[in-house]
């Protein structure tokens, strides 16, 4: 019966509960020099999400279950595009990037070293930068 409850999912071992992100609500223009100043101690990461997106919605879903980085190492800022359009123009001023949704930047030093869109977006790259 085991492989059959492990196929229809009423395997009843305990499984690990995976802990909430350390997301950091992104909610004004002025954090993002707060932000490029950390930078210089501490990997910063900002995801563009628009929460009305269907694609949006499944990337972030997937870029929540595959991180694996704690928040010693990064600093994670979540913007939500539809209430805070202005911080995302501000966003590409101030970084050069252009504006994509779902979007996920990754800051070091003031400079952009890292970011992706749509089914690029991949938590796992933070090893590499933290």
């Amino acid at each position: 019966m085991g492989i059959l409850n492990k196929i229809f999912g009423a395997d009843k071992e305990a499984k690990e509960e995976k802990q909430a992100l350390p997301w950091q609500e992104l909610t004004s223009v002025k954090q993002l020099n707060d932000i490029a100043k950390a930078s210089s101690g501490k990997t910063q990461a900002i995801f563009k999400h628009s929460t009305r997106c269907g694609i949006s919605r499944m990337v972030i879903k997937q870029f929540e279950n595959n991180f694996n980085v704690t928040g010693d190492d990064v600093d994670l800022y979540y913007l939500d595009l539809l209430n805070h359009r202005d911080i995302s123009s501000e966003i590409s001023a101030k970084f050069q990037v252009f504006h994509e949704s779902p979007q996920f930047i990754v800051i070091k030093n003031g400079k952009v070293v890292h970011h992706a869109s749509h089914g690029a977006i991949n938590p796992r790259v933070l090893d590499q930068l933290v």
